[in-house]
């Protein structure tokens, strides 16, 4: 590098294709440049943790290639300095490669290799881009390849995801709504199949249900997560591990399980890691089965408050924003619609990790970008939804009894409880609520014009706390 490139704010870089200019405040190299210039495609850039997983990698390799003579201590040390630099938040806007780009992730892959290289070129005093002393590929990268480094960030991205996002989220989510069951158990409401008037049920137990629902849900997706510390670092560009140290895997994977509080080892078989997407569809697949349950509890949500004169009204959401431009004092169930949003995007990206995952030919599936950023992000979403589904509306859902008593009350479905008692069963019953409908009559006045059941059994059999409890193990 000559000195009047370097008083022009410019650099030039030399790669096996060529040279190019750089200006000197980029941290960034000739590989990244190459790629910005061939993929102005969405405007996207990495996920801030998938560029943390992917330094979490370069940090726990750097120690243990230095540890193990493959580099020179001195400059694993500035390495791992400059990687805890990027963990501190700084340099991020220096990974600047779209989202869809090459094949693998080789391009994002050199982005953080060339960053942390200058950076630590920067921590020696040198020249950003004297690769000649700290080389992106010969030091950051030793003795790996992007296809065992990117299938291994998106395990740790995930894993990172799930533990800070979305296993608490849904925790919560669990905690708010177990507590409105207790405190709406004892209100009776009409319960509702195809739409249309069912038995009595208990708002309560229809919140206690959809706890039940979201932890089976937590235990699914921790089950899922298991699949993603098995990681296949080291396996270099084949998976056969070549130019690795012997003991550089394991000390990487006792280093990584440090580094993210999650304990990860090396996978049994490394090319079988690098070749197969299945514990990323595993656990999208299991994301896409949250975000259906999810997004039918806000249709329920938004149902169950419709009106506020001319629906449902059984539950009031919190109102948190104004709801129409042109309507004054309308309140619109804002949260249970983003939430509908996000869920419909995380099975979009479902689809999208599957068709990804088939797409790999021979010893590598060069579809991986695309995961990376469809995973993380769907755990990433739905945690940030759950989290605020729950605070800024679940917390605050108030029954309305009185609506719910009423429609409980006036639901022809309570005929059915009049089944086993009446003569002729189930068509005496049809033939009665028909005659409700038709006559505005309550099925308390026919049955009893009809001196079909003594009142006081009626009274009994009609009891809506009685038919809406659950019934108890014995």
């Amino acid at each position: 590098m000559t000195q009047a490139a370097n008083q022009s704010g410019f650099r030039i870089e030399k790669d096996s294709m060529g040279e190019k200019s750089l200006p000197d405040s980029a941290y960034y190299g000739i590989q990244t440049l190459r790629a910005m210039e061939n993929f102005p495609i969405s405007g996207l850039r990495p996920l801030p943790t998938y560029v943390e997983a992917c330094v979490l990698i370069k940090k726990a390799t750097a120690i243990a290639n230095g540890e193990l003579g493959c580099i020179p201590e001195e400059l694993s040390k500035v390495i791992v300095q400059a990687a805890d630099e990027v963990l501190d938040g700084k340099l991020r806007d220096q990974f600047v490669v779209d989202v869809y780009q090459a094949g693998a992730g080789t391009s994002h892959h050199m982005n953080v290799n060339e960053v942390l290289a200058n950076r630590g070129l920067e921590l020696l005093g040198d020249a950003k881009g004297n690769y000649g002393r700290l080389s992106p590929n010969d030091h950051v990268n030793y003795g790996q390849s992007t296809n065992d480094v990117i299938p291994t960030a998106i395990r740790i991205g995930s894993l990172l995801a799930l533990k800070r996002t979305l296993y608490p989220a849904l925790e919560s989510m669990i905690h708010h709504v177990a507590a409105k069951a207790d405190e709406f158990k004892d209100v009776v409401k009409s319960g509702r199949t195809h739409l249309q008037d069912a038995v009595p049920v208990r708002l309560g137990e229809g919140f206690r249900a959809w706890s039940v629902i979201l932890a089976d849900h937590l235990r699914r997706l921790k089950m899922a997560s298991a699949d993603l510390t098995q990681l296949g670092l080291g396996g270099s560009a084949a998976g056969t591990g070549l130019n690795t140290h012997p003991k550089y895997r394991g000390r990487s994977a006792e280093l990584l399980s440090e580094l993210i509080g999650v304990d990860v080892a090396p996978a049994p078989h490394l090319m079988a890691a690098m070749q197969s997407m299945s514990p990323f569809v595993n656990m999208s697949g299991c994301l896409r089965n949250l975000a259906q349950d999810l997004a039918k509890i806000s249709h329920d949500l938004r149902l169950m408050d419709s009106g506020p004169k001319t629906g449902f009204k059984e539950i009031k959401l919190p109102p948190v924003q104004p709801g129409s431009s042109i309507m004054p004092g309308k309140y619109n169930p804002v949260m249970a619609e983003m939430t509908s949003m996000v869920c419909f995007q995380v099975m979009g990206h479902d689809q999208a990790i599957a068709l990804c995952a088939q797409a790999g030919q021979l010893e590598l599936n060069v579809m991986m970008p695309l995961i990376a950023f469809d995973l993380i992000h769907s755990i990433e979403i739905l945690g940030n939804t759950i989290g605020a589904l729950g605070d800024r509306c679940i917390a605050g859902i108030e029954a309305v009894p009185e609506r719910c008593e009423a429609y409980a009350e006036g639901s022809l479905a309570l005929v059915t409880a009049l089944n086993t008692h009446l003569p002729g069963g189930y068509l005496t019953a049809a033939a009665i609520a028909k005659e409700s409908l038709e006559t505005g009559k309550s099925l308390r006045q026919i049955v009893l014009e009809r001196e079909l059941i003594p009142e006081d059994k009626l009274t009994e059999i009609l009891d809506l706390n009685r038919m809406s409890t659950l019934p108890q193990d014995t």
